[in-house]
């Protein structure tokens, strides 16, 4: 076999592992969207059978993080990829990490449900589902834009991420304001804050997965939070 055969045959390897690779990452993705959509509606709705839901399926985040893992670096090592093929499999490797937080917060905001469930809630909740949907939206254009490589997208996940920001500022501002007029509160108010900063945070994993995208397409770093 000919260099070149050679070189072609381990370039068609290549690419079937990463198809195998960008499919569990989806899988993944899914899961977590999943898992976002429905603490909140956990929360929303006191119901701890959900929540415990949940919190359970946060192994099976776990696993495929850690199998996506150990695949991304069977890849490298046994196919030597080099230059743009080389960021595809490091870039990968880098989302599931961030992919395995979100499910951890998401994991988070269930324990909260679980630990208020017995108390009615101070407030209906409406910024914080909002805040859910945009940050689901926000998981799925990132992966999407992964598998793309579509920096308009991948920009656009960064435009979102300001809006989530906006809304906990408005969940804290509101907040706060129930605390000072009934401190009785401050309890269950402490908690909705927390899962507000963790939606927020689940949004800025997915941001920090566009700019590995960004990086992925055109190999300059941008900062989607300028």
């Amino acid at each position: 076999m000919s260099s070149s055969e050679h070189a072609t045959e381990r370039k068609v390897v290549f690419e079937e592992k990463m198809k195998h690779l960008e499919e569990k990452l989806q899988q993944m993705g899914s899961l977590v969207e999943d898992s976002i959509a429905r603490c909140i509606e956990a929360l929303k709705n006191q119901d701890l059978e959900l929540a415990q839901e949940v919190i359970t399926a946060d192994d099976l985040i776990d696993d495929l993080e850690q199998e996506i893992e150990e695949k991304c670096l069977e890849v490298i090592a046994t196919q030597q990829p080099m230059a743009k093929d080389l960021r595809r499999v490091a870039t990968l490797f880098k989302m599931v990490n961030d992919l395995e937080r979100m499910g951890d917060y998401a994991t988070s905001i269930a324990k909260i449900t679980l630990r208020i469930a017995d108390e009615p809630l101070i407030k209906p909740l409406v910024d914080i589902p909002r805040m859910a949907v945009l940050s689901q939206k926000m998981v799925k254009h990132s992966l999407d834009a992964y598998v793309r490589e579509d920096v308009d997208l991948a920009v656009a996940v960064g435009r979102d991420d300001d809006e989530v920001d906006k809304l906990f500022g408005q969940i804290f501002r509101e907040l706060l304001t129930i605390m000072m007029e009934n401190p009785k509160t401050i309890t269950q108010a402490t908690h909705l804050l927390f899962v507000g900063r963790w939606l927020e945070r689940i949004s800025d994993h997915a941001t920090n997965i566009a700019e590995e995208v960004i990086f992925l397409a055109t190999g300059v770093k941008r900062n989607l939070n300028d």
